[in-house]
């Protein structure tokens, strides 16, 4: 895809992360693979209001080189990059079902959410939960480097998740699932749900497996 209309699909999933109700004020940021490095929001921007001119260029290395500064998250997305090389695309929202759930006592740290529907099996397959760190930190892009290469849907504790891709289109799919997982199992949480059982969980990640690494 050419430099421009990547930045176009940045620009739309920026809108569409907004009209879903996926992210609030200017949090949230998006950012893909290119040919020369990476593309990201920059800094301290409303993801529905994006200027594809303005978008923050930064090389292999993670210098900034073009547009605006970058998101203060770009460690975790260039974390994310190195431990996922199949990867082109990483989205992280502060979507609000997703962290509600995280801030439940009992999550299971490597998969915070039970298998309660095919999708969530076939799109996300697991959520691991990377602890709380201070938003932007460097330690917080260590903690997600250290489960990327088994996980590509990573929830931040107290924070939101962090997705990637094999295109843009492809992580936010993957988030959306992943949000209305979460809000489906706060409908239902200590209600007495079912979930599917292990021979059909089993059957769903033979036949969708998660995207290579």
């Amino acid at each position: 895809m050419s430099d421009g209309r990547l930045r176009r699909a940045i620009c739309r999933a920026g809108k569409l992360l907004v009209r879903r109700g996926l992210v609030h004020g200017t949090t949230g940021n998006i950012s893909v693979r290119t040919a020369w490095g990476y593309l990201l929001t920059p800094t301290g921007s409303a993801l529905d209001r994006l200027d594809p001119h303005e978008l923050s260029e930064l090389s292999p290395g993670g210098e900034h080189i073009g547009g605006a500064p970058p998101t203060k998250e770009f460690r975790l997305h260039r974390a994310m990059y190195e431990v996922r090389p199949a990867a082109n695309a990483i989205v992280h929202t502060h979507s609000t079902h997703t962290v509600a759930v995280s801030l439940l006592g009992d999550v299971d740290v490597n998969d915070m959410l039970p298998p309660l529907t095919p999708y969530y099996i076939m799109r996300v397959g697991r959520c691991a939960v990377s602890p709380y760190r201070i938003p932007g930190d460097a330690v917080l892009a260590d903690d997600v480097a250290q489960r990327a290469s088994t996980y590509h849907v990573i929830m931040l504790a107290h924070h939101g998740p962090v997705v990637a891709g094999p295109s843009l289109d492809d992580a936010l799919t993957t988030l959306e699932e992943l949000e209305e997982t979460a809000r489906v199992y706060l409908l239902v949480r200590g209600k007495g749900y079912a979930t599917l059982d292990a021979s059909a969980v089993e059957t769903l990640r033979a036949r969708f497996p998660a995207p290579a690494p």
